[in-house]
């Protein structure tokens, strides 16, 4: 089952990468644009893998943190692993709603977020203008911890594994998901940003989310009874 919800967390990270450029594509075309003509090429790559590795690392840490809480939860207080599986499966319903701007309850759970950025984001501009590959892997770390909706859905999946390293994976399935969207907009591929964010792609992307939360909430209620 947890091969499976890699899988899933992949295709989540993928279907849901539109939103990702709403939210990360600013910083991505500041990594770039910090790069002179002269030093085009390799070290744009540089940049710009340094920070999507560090982004990653950020969603795996939250990942094994949270994954470690829930199986605390599950041999100490005796939770049920299923109800943790529902609970992410109404998530998933929740985000193919907020992502389709059919229902914005997520928005509000991002308010949370917000709490700890305020507090994260002066520190962010320490390493801004981005001369090296160090400066732009701290970056992605910092920005990692951003306020998502789509971040916060996947993580009730690591919520839902019962240990930090399956916790950590699926958030790091999550991240592999969502480098497509930023590195084409990165490198200057501005037609699959075109996609991404066309309204009626995000619509049906929005839509295959939703029918495999309701997949996932119907295989957690046979679980718990």
């Amino acid at each position: 089952m947890l091969s499976i919800d890699y899988l899933s967390a992949f295709i989540i990270g993928l279907l849901g990468s539109g939103h990702c450029i709403g939210m990360c594509g600013g910083i991505t075309t500041m990594l770039t644009s910090a790069i002179s003509p002269q030093q085009q090429g390799c070290d744009k790559f540089k940049l710009v893998g340094a920070y999507n590795v560090g982004r990653i690392f950020s969603y795996s840490l939250i990942g094994a943190i949270v994954g470690f809480s829930s199986s605390i939860a599950i041999k100490n207080i005796g939770v049920p692993l299923g109800f943790f599986r529902l609970f992410a499966a109404v998530f998933l319903i929740l985000l193919g709603l907020y992502l389709g701007q059919w229902l914005m309850w997520l928005s509000k759970v991002e308010k949370i977020g917000k709490f700890l950025w305020r507090y994260l984001s002066p520190l962010s501009k320490k390493f801004i203008p981005i001369n090296n590959a160090k400066q732009a892997l701290a970056l992605g770390a910092i920005w990692g911890w951003l306020p998502c909706g789509l971040v916060y859905s996947t993580l009730t999946w690591s919520l839902a594994s019962g240990s930090a390293l399956s916790g950590a994976l699926i958030m790091t399935s999550f991240g592999l998901g969502t480098l497509p969207a930023l590195l084409s907009l990165s490198l200057g591929s501005f037609g699959i940003k075109s996609l991404l964010t066309n309204t009626k792609f995000k619509k049906i992307m929005a839509l295959m989310i939703i029918t495999y939360g309701i997949y996932s909430l119907m295989f957690a209620y046979q679980q718990l009874f």
